[in-house]
């Protein structure tokens, strides 16, 4: 199969999609590092105000930690513990409580059983052997592509790596759905003034932009994965 078939497609679909995972990549780090700038009026620390989220919603067991890095928060669920850069856990400024508040909206998601994260959790295991194995798969397909077993190992990558898409489309409702009970709880709690929550929401929207780049980036590869399948089929026949 030629080369020049390959990055055919890799420039009309994959090359877009990186292209705007790097955008959204760059907005994020754009609107952190401008609402960073900016203090909340009440002073609220981002580890007070995902403890204030924690229990808004009754949640009273889980742990509010600092680590290391840029933007490196997140909620692990295996030692109940949420993890704030050092950017966002003792900053009072906008940003830092929104993106704390949505950490926190991970945490309120797994004490209140909801479903996409069950189901995201429960895949993981699936999603990580998949993500080992397609690319080797799809390579070997592709080098076998003469008969019947390169095929089957090309077609077998391809659905290997579709677990991969269905992670991150799982997630999304996930990731929207942390931010909406983040900023709904900021706004009733009274967290932030009310022309304070329009910075936070801008943040938590470029992030949110970020995973739905990611899946963007996955449905291009796969699809062009199918179409070379397809376009090999077509000259083999």
């Amino acid at each position: 199969m030629p080369l020049f078939y390959m990055d055919y497609w890799y420039v009309v679909l994959v090359l877009p999609a990186i292209v705007f995972a790097m955008v959204a990549q760059g907005m994020v780090s754009g609107r952190f590092r401008k609402y960073s700038q900016v203090r909340s009026y009440r002073g609220v620390t981002g580890a007070q105000a995902a403890e204030r989220v924690l229990r808004a919603h009754g949640v009273r067991d889980v742990k509010i930690e600092a680590v290391a890095g840029n933007l490196t928060d997140h909620y692990d669920p295996r030692e109940n513990v949420i993890r704030l850069s050092s950017g966002v856990h003792g900053s009072v400024s906008v940003a830092a409580v929104g993106i704390a508040a949505h950490e926190a909206g991970h945490a309120v998601q797994y004490a209140s059983g909801y479903a996409p994260i069950k189901l995201r959790q429960s895949i993981i295991p699936v999603t990580r052997i998949g993500s080992t194995l397609s690319m080797p798969l799809i390579i070997i397909g592709l080098l076998l592509s003469s008969d019947a077993l390169g095929d089957t190992l090309f077609l077998a990558g391809i659905a290997l790596f579709g677990l991969a898409a269905l992670f991150q489309l799982i997630t999304l409702p996930v990731e929207f759905n942390a931010s909406r009970r983040a900023m709904e709880t900021i706004r009733d709690t009274r967290i932030l003034d009310e022309h304070e929550l329009d910075g936070a929401r801008k943040v938590l929207w470029a992030a949110a932009m970020t995973y739905v780049a990611a899946l963007a980036v996955s449905l291009a590869q796969m699809l062009r994965f199918l179409l070379i399948f397809a376009g090999g089929g077509r000259r083999r026949r």
